[in-house]
């Protein structure tokens, strides 16, 4: 019995096989719920190294516990002027990078 080989193929590639090329509607969408959960994780790991409960980081920014949880599990919905409340209140630093075609702003 012969053995298949398997191809190699990187990350990038599966996901252009799986999901969509780079710059197709699916790939973008799959790319911005990823980051979005990455944050997501991101505030719940500061606020954890900073020893804070939820309820406590909840009250630092003026929103109910359910909320800090609610951003913490999905930050879909999560407004910029939220994200950097959240990131105050952590006493953590926050950049942003908008990419406009050819040009980047970039807000530090």
């Amino acid at each position: 019995m012969k053995a298949k080989k398997m191809k190699m193929m990187t990350l990038d590639e599966m996901k252009s096989k799986d999901i969509g090329e780079i710059g197709t509607p699916e790939r973008d969408k799959y790319e911005f719920d990823l980051r979005m959960e990455l944050l997501g994780e991101m505030i719940k790991s500061v606020r954890k190294e900073r020893k804070l409960t939820q309820e406590q980081l909840g009250e630092l920014i003026g929103v109910q516990k359910s909320q800090i949880s609610k951003l913490e599990r999905n930050t879909k919905n999560m407004t910029i002027e939220t994200i950097l409340k959240v990131f105050k209140a952590l006493k953590a630093n926050v950049k942003f990078s908008v990419e406009m075609n050819e040009f980047e702003f970039k807000v530090a």
